[in-house]
């Protein structure tokens, strides 16, 4: 027990009946009741990171007043594990050769013409019908560049037959070879020309307005896809 002077406790005119106990005094009494805190709270089972940073004060001011280690300073904000955000975790990724191949074939098929019915294509390759179809398709692309180019019923003004020309890959080669019972990559070229040809249809006006150029571009258009899709320069071994 600390034995405290009357001297301490006596009375004044400033401090009236104050009684207080030495600096060194006063501080082992808190660090007695942290530490008896502290052992309860172990007793207990309490790992919160409050004990843990309380002990790690208490250590560091036995070991010569200095505040707990760096590592147990940082453990507050470490201790946690920073989960991803929102945006990181669902980060767009760029669409596949297969997504786009989907994609293509999915709105094809909706917009295309189609068959009425879900009975089997009768226009399989060898039929007369197979035939018709691939005939009125590549006639009708002749027909086209020829209205196009002012060939047939020539105009000196733009008319409805050179703008039938300029779309007739659109309107009637594309349809017309898309309803034969053609092969897989052939139907996968139809669909890409079937999305692609608007597109130039509509942008060339606007650079250079000229049915001929607009038709030309469509049947380049056209020989690309297929040559690309059918492999028409790839080297057979």
């Amino acid at each position: 027990m600390f034995r405290v002077s009357a001297a301490w406790c006596s009375p004044g005119p400033k401090f009236p009946a104050a009684c207080a106990l030495p600096g060194s005094v006063s501080t082992g009494v808190v660090r007695l009741s942290e530490r008896r805190r502290i052992l309860r709270s172990r007793a207990e089972g309490e790992s919160s990171p409050n004990v843990v940073e309380a002990t790690a004060i208490e250590e560091g001011r036995e070991r010569g007043g200095r505040g707990p280690p760096e590592e147990l300073a940082g453990r507050g904000s470490d201790s946690t594990p920073t989960s991803a955000s929102p945006a990181e975790a669902s980060s767009p990724a760029f669409p596949s050769d297969k997504d786009i191949k989907k994609a293509v074939q999915k709105t094809a098929a909706t917009f295309a013409p189609r068959a009425s019915t879900a009975s089997k294509n009768p226009a399989v390759p060898g039929t007369a019908l197979y035939k018709i179809f691939e005939v009125q398709g590549y006639a009708s692309m002749l027909l086209g560049g020829a209205l196009s180019f002012n060939l047939l019923f020539p105009s000196n003004e733009p008319d409805i037959w050179r703008l039938m020309g300029m779309w007739s890959i659109w309107m009637f080669t594309i349809p017309s070879l898309r309803a034969r019972d053609c092969s897989k990559s052939e139907k996968e070229a139809l669909n890409y020309l079937f999305l692609l040809v608007p597109l130039i249809n509509v942008i060339i006006p606007f650079f250079w307005k000229s049915f001929a150029v607009v038709w030309s571009a469509d049947t380049l258009a056209f020989l690309l896809m297929y040559s690309w899709k059918l492999g028409w320069f790839q080297n057979s071994d």
